[in-house]
């Protein structure tokens, strides 16, 4: 089958040296981005109680976590503006618009009135912040993997973008890591007085040096070629959207692949921290130790997974990884459970915790995780022509992380309090929110198993080329 749009470019050869400056720039201006979008939710527990009404615990979690939901419920818009921008003016440019938009988001949230002092005012204030976030992220992530992607060669392109893939958990590591030293620095009174501001006012810092790595790149050769001739796309929205052909594709890419791959992600690490907080009762500290380290442990696997779907195809991999998810994510948490609070007590006794086990299971899940996420950005930029690319490869993205992905901590943590779970399932209600992203992952593993082909070996730098 072969793209609706013929140019063949000759191929455009980059140094070695100019690649691992290209890697290097990207993944710092993302890790960054990651982090100031992960702040948030590395603190919805604790902001349940600092901007939103009192007196009712579970009610303020939910509220938190929906305004946590509600940056990646308009990510997609962020994909459809940005990626047609970065498809119609380029990619450098584009995503210094997000570098930019991200940071001011995140770095006012730390000057922000709480509750106690502006009321639903702070609150309104919160989730508009949020907002922005979510528009500047559904920008960034597509820009940042197509201008790595398209300086790449084809064979190694699942190893090279994977080090952008490790961008997310490296920022929502480095969320941690912030968070957990400000609290131990100023005392626990402190940072709920004034503390938590810091994490959000450090993003000041870090957009001024992302700023200024990205000022320093250069656009994208393929583009940059593409545009010279003359090539470039008049209008990618309507190009990615109405075509028949094109559509299908992004289609498939949604569900096919990004849906699963988005819960798998966010289970394994944010819902995982969640559930050990909430469901489990256990310490905030522990808890960021137990995850942190996992974390540490399981992000190079990205890479690795990455770098085999260069040798084995990209589908292969991010299929057994769906699987894998679906069929031992209860056991998992069961066992989470036994490991840390089995008598379900009202405040878990660190002493009693197997932090050996426990970092074992989280560490499991790290590995499915990156299963599918490490060749997911190869596949999806192996997907679409070069014009159309950066708008094409973004809405499926992030309407898989945006809605799928993202609401999936409020949607599992909704389950689990519900009414419904309690009296059928009695004290196993708190795994009842893994229904959600096991449901997803078979959803995932049937249409991409039957529909969705191999993408390795695909040509990126000729429009015209074998897509399926």
């Amino acid at each position: 089958m072969q793209s609706a749009i013929a140019i063949s470019p000759e191929p455009v050869a980059v140094e070695p040296a100019v690649i691992r400056r290209v890697i290097l720039a990207s993944a710092l201006g993302t890790i960054f981005e990651w982090y100031d979008f992960y702040l948030y939710g590395s603190l919805a527990v604790f902001f349940g109680g600092l901007f939103f009404p009192p007196g009712n615990e579970t009610a303020a979690l939910l509220a938190s976590l929906a305004t946590f939901g509600a940056g990646f419920g308009v990510r997609p818009l962020g994909a459809i503006v940005f990626g047609h921008i970065g498809d119609l003016v380029g990619r450098k440019y584009t995503f210094l618009v997000t570098m930019g938009t991200m940071g001011l988001g995140t770095a006012l949230v730390g000057l922000l009135p709480t509750y106690e002092g502006w009321g639903l005012g702070a609150t309104v204030l919160l989730v508009v912040l949020r907002l922005i976030q979510g528009l500047a992220l559904g920008g960034e992530y597509g820009g940042a993997v197509t201008y790595v992607a398209e300086h790449v060669p084809d064979d190694k392109r699942g190893y090279y973008t994977s080090f952008i893939q490790t961008t997310a958990t490296i920022g929502f590591f480095l969320s941690l890591a912030v968070i957990g030293a400000t609290r131990i620095g100023v005392g626990e009174a402190t940072f709920k007085a004034w503390g938590w501001r810091v994490p959000f006012l450090l993003s000041f810092v870090l957009l001024g040096v992302s700023l200024y790595i990205r000022f320093q790149m250069r656009e994208s050769p393929l583009f940059a070629k593409l545009k010279a001739g003359g090539k470039a796309s008049k209008n990618p929205l309507k190009e990615s959207f109405t075509n028949p052909l094109n559509l299908r594709y992004v289609v498939l890419a949604l569900f096919g692949a990004t849906a699963g791959q988005a819960v798998v992600w966010y289970t394994g690490q944010f819902y995982a921290l969640t559930f050990l907080q909430t469901a489990l009762k256990i310490d905030w500290r522990t808890s960021y130790v137990l995850v942190a380290i996992a974390l540490a442990l399981g992000t190079p696997l990205g890479v690795v997974f990455g770098t085999l779907s260069d040798r084995v195809g990209r589908k292969r991999i991010m299929m057994a990884g769906l699987a894998l998810a679906a069929l031992t994510y209860v056991p998992i948490y069961m066992a989470m459970k036994h490991f840390s609070n089995p008598g379900g007590l009202a405040k878990a006794d660190p002493a009693q915790i197997n932090s050996v086990a426990m970092v074992l299971l989280l560490v499991v899940q790290m590995v499915y995780v990156c299963m599918v996420y490490g060749p997911i950005a190869a596949f999806l930029v192996e997907l679409f022509p070069t014009r159309i690319r950066y708008t094409s490869m973004s809405l499926p993205y992030h309407l898989g992380n945006g809605w799928f992905g993202g609401f999936l901590p409020l949607i599992a943590t909704a389950v689990t309090s519900s009414a419904w779970a309690k009296e059928r399932f009695g004290a196993g209600a708190i795994y009842t929110g893994l229904l959600y992203p096991i449901g997803v992952c078979l959803l995932t593993l049937l249409v991409g198993g039957l529909f969705i082909r191999e993408t390795k070996g695909h040509k990126i730098d000729a429009e015209f080329h074998h897509r399926g």
